[in-house]
């Protein structure tokens, strides 16, 4: 985490999804759940899902205080990565303009 006073820094992992991600994840979505609040656990990630509906396109994840090397660790480990289930993906710095869940 940041030093007192100090601004957090913010990461947005983008993953896009192999189209049928609904058949394939099954075995591996617990684990690659799991994997994701152990992160927000360590106050790394503060915010993951998918995006898109009823099927999901992709998952979109929000570090705090994490550098890329890290996160790109993270990717690499992720059950679904593994599995081929993630077809692409990125790692963009966010700038936080508005934050209201901070006091």
């Amino acid at each position: 985490m940041a030093a007192a006073g100090a601004a957090s820094s913010f990461q947005l992992l983008s993953y896009t999804y192999v189209s049928d991600i609904l058949e394939k994840r099954g075995p591996h979505r617990d684990a690659h759940i799991a994997a994701a609040r152990q992160k927000g656990k360590e106050g790394k990630l503060i915010l993951a899902g998918a995006v898109g509906a009823p099927t999901p396109e992709g998952g979109l994840f929000v570090f705090r205080d994490a550098p890329a090397e890290e996160i790109k660790a993270f990717v690499e480990a992720d059950p679904y990565s593994k599995a081929g289930l993630i077809s692409s993906w990125s790692i963009k710095p966010y700038n936080v303009v508005v934050n209201a869940l901070e006091k």
